[in-house]
């Protein structure tokens, strides 16, 4: 696989706000300050993964090498806790209600909704799409409130995932809930729910029984979606069965924005005890996959599987999911 072409497959997952869209660069964002929970974050919802080595990474031949998905590497972590849901509409609505704050779609002014997703009355006004990748709309007027864009809601999406958040904003919303986002390989170990060496959080076959497992695309993508897992867009942050340790939707749904800057080969060489990725670079990590994924094009629901963007984008399959330190003593 070329360069190029790799650029091309991880544009399906997440394309990136660079050189794109109607509006101008925004004001620098201002994160609010954390709520008042004392001296340590609440856990409510969260689950407590314990410590341990575990064999991270894949050599599968469905997986995009190019990617740094290998090679499979003993990797050691801590104790720590991690969300059971990716953070809601409802919880991230309390947030802005609670803070004030504007998500970087809105200092934007605009954000990438999935064409078939975007009202025809909304359709009508975009003027930008990405060159390899037309099937994403710059829709300006989306956001997490508005998801497909000016005159659409999350009123019915309260437990859905919130989208359209950027890295940055995901940051300022684990601030604020005195929490973190967790570390590519936190999310990784979460995500196998115990399982070792396995393609998906259940094991290695994608239905089980004949029953759909996760939140992806059925149908010829991009242009049909026969939703025979029941949802096009987004589905609720506890449909489906949760893994071995309890999470939720860790396959499909909604892309995950991890920690660590993204590197397709820095973890080759890199610490192997509670890694945190490298000091810097241009991307950030993305975990999970979306209901944008198929085998045809973006086999990237596979618990191994990475992708990443620049830190100030955001689209309609992207959120988050918490992380959080275990206190000592």
């Amino acid at each position: 696989m070329s360069e190029q072409e790799h650029k091309e497959l991880r544009s399906c997952c997440a394309p990136a706000r660079a050189g794109e869209g109607p509006s101008p660069i925004p004001i620098e964002l201002v994160v609010p300050a954390p709520r008042q929970l004392g001296a340590k974050p609440e856990h409510d919802g969260m689950v407590r993964i314990s410590g341990a080595t575990f064999l991270m990474g894949t050599e599968d031949a469905e997986g995009f090498p190019a990617d740094g998905e290998g090679p499979v590497r003993e990797v050691t972590l801590g104790d720590y806790y991690i969300d059971a849901y990716a953070v809601t509409n409802a919880q991230f609505a309390q947030f802005v209600q609670e803070t004030g704050y504007q998500t970087e779609a809105e200092t934007f002014g605009w954000s990438y909704v999935f064409h078939l997703l975007v009202p025809e009355s909304v359709a009508a006004t975009v003027t930008q799409v990405p060159q390899q990748t037309p099937w994403w709309y710059a829709v300006a007027g989306a956001y997490w409130a508005c998801p497909e864009g000016p005159g659409t809601s999350v009123e019915g999406r309260a437990d859905h995932p919130v989208v359209h958040v950027s890295w940055n904003d995901a940051e300022a919303y684990c601030r604020w809930a005195g929490k973190r986002l967790p570390t590519e390989a936190e999310w990784e170990y979460a995500a196998r729910g115990g399982l070792v060496g396995k393609r998906y959080p259940w094991g290695d076959l994608l239905k089980q029984d004949g029953k759909h497992m996760c939140n992806i695309w059925q149908g010829k993508f991009p242009e049909k979606n026969n939703a025979s897992d029941g949802y096009i867009g987004t589905c609720p942050v506890d449909a489906f069965e949760p893994n071995g340790y309890g999470l939720y939707n860790v396959s499909g749904n909604v892309w995950e924005w991890c920690s660590d800057w993204f590197h397709p080969t820095y973890h080759q060489k890199a610490e192997r005890t509670n890694p945190q990725g490298p000091p810097s670079g241009a991307a950030r990590v993305m975990r999970g996959g979306s209901y944008l994924c198929h085998k045809s094009y973006c086999n990237r629901y596979r618990v191994a599987a990475r992708s990443s963007n620049t830190p100030d984008s955001s689209t309609g399959n992207a959120g988050f999911r918490c992380a959080a330190d275990v206190p000592q003593g």
